[in-house]
């Protein structure tokens, strides 16, 4: 991604902050996990699509003053010991080349710039992004500042600008476009590996490491979340991860899983049988699932509502459920299906984004339907990713296969 993708971000950014205000945007930084040993750093997503800096502890600063706008990047000075031991940290030329920032100064320079800001001007508001997931979650850098504003600038305003960053962000460029894709493409890559390798008998983990090595191969370090690979009685459990359980002939393994190309993910739900051969029953839930995916990918387009979707998909599987003899009405479908058939997808796997809004040209969502009889130990979801066109939309997974014929030709080929 270059550098002018993130200045056309900031533009759009600044088009949301009112005259007289000051945005503060936070890097973030790698909390530790024992000892000395620390997590690895992951940007704050926000951050890095209004920047493209994907260096901790890094602040990013834009005010609007009298009309006027300047930006600024605060960086970590360098620390030549430091760079042996772990390596260095990112020099402003780089930081101004990455970003399109010009003016670059250090972290210890950055309470005597803000004091000095707040204090010489008129500013009545400071735009953080204050997300929180939960009540209960740590405080993040963002919200601690924004305390420390309330205690000693009391006049000022404090502005949440996540839900105006979350709305650019529904809204994907032909750049960010072009790396779900190759998200997707290697993610296909994985999933026909573990297929290839994939016999009666085999833990659960072994057949996931065949999908790790080909992110390795391709050069990609994490994953766009957890992979989860659950068979037999696993397969029901929404967000199995475990994946130590050893598989059984004639029986079925659903897979979550994605990779993550450039921080953009690929989030793709396929489900075969251990040794390439559907029953007859696998076979009948399968494709009621697939009949749903399917449905769902023929309705979506814009100006259908976003949660329109998931009706669509309830119907097609409540008329199947009826037909199997599991359930007598449509009421009761929440005893095998209890999620949503659709989520956002970039940067993050549940990328931000209203939910309550039409479907718009641009925007990329899954389209998950699955059905869960934990009696019969039959879990079945299957994946895609969708991209929002003018008249209808692309299913960017649409290479990876899923049909049962196509599933049991490729398994028993290889």
């Amino acid at each position: 991604m270059d550098k002018e993708f993130f200045t056309r971000n900031r533009n759009r950014l600044a088009d949301k902050l009112k005259d007289e205000s000051v945005l503060l945007l936070f890097a973030g930084d790698a909390p530790y996990k024992s000892a000395d040993e620390q997590y690895p750093f992951i940007p704050n997503r926000n951050f890095y699509y209004i920047t493209g800096i994907d260096e901790k502890k890094v602040i990013f600063l834009m005010s609007k003053i009298n009309g006027k706008l300047s930006e600024g990047l605060f960086i970590e000075r360098p620390d030549p010991v430091m760079a042996k031991w772990v390596g260095a940290t990112i020099s402003a030329d780089e930081a101004a080349r990455k970003s399109g920032i010009e003016s670059i100064e250090y972290l210890d320079q950055f309470k005597d710039v803000i004091g000095s800001i707040l204090n010489r001007n008129k500013v009545e508001n400071i735009y953080l992004d204050l997300e929180r997931q939960e009540i209960g979650t740590s405080a993040t850098e963002s919200q601690d500042f924004a305390k420390m504003i309330v205690e000693n600038y009391p006049y000022i305003k404090i502005k949440n600008i996540y839900y105006d960053i979350a709305e650019l962000r529904m809204i994907k460029s032909d750049e960010e476009i072009q790396l779900i894709r190759k998200a997707i493409e290697i993610t296909n890559e994985g999933i026909n590996n573990m297929m290839d390798n994939t016999t009666p008998g085999m833990m659960e983990y072994e057949i996931e490491a065949y999908f790790d090595f080909v992110l390795k191969k391709n050069g990609i370090n994490n994953r766009a979340f957890e992979t989860i690979a659950g068979s037999g009685i696993n397969g029901t459990v929404l967000h199995y991860s475990s994946n130590n359980r050893r598989t059984k002939d004639k029986e079925l393994i659903l897979f979550d899983l994605g990779a993550q190309y450039k921080y953009y993910n690929a989030d793709i739900s396929r489900t075969f049988p251990v040794n390439g051969k559907f029953t007859n029953r696998q076979k009948q839930v399968y494709n009621i699932v697939l009949k749903a995916n399917k449905a769902v990918e023929e309705a979506a387009k814009p100006g259908i509502r976003y949660r329109e979707l998931n009706e669509i998909a309830k119907e097609v599987l409540a008329e199947g459920c009826m037909e199997l003899g599991l359930i007598e009405d449509k009421d009761e479908l929440s005893g095998y299906y209890f999620h949503g058939v659709s989520h956002y997808l970039g940067l993050d796997t549940h990328d931000v984004g209203l939910t309550d809004v039409e479907l718009k040209p641009g925007m990329v969502i899954t389209n998950e339907p699955g059905l869960y009889i934990e009696e019969e130990e039959i879990g079945i979801r299957i994946e895609d990713d969708l991209l929002i066109t003018e008249y209808g939309c692309e299913n960017l997974s649409k290479d990876i296969i899923k049909s049962v014929e196509d599933i049991e030709t490729y398994m028993n080929k290889n």
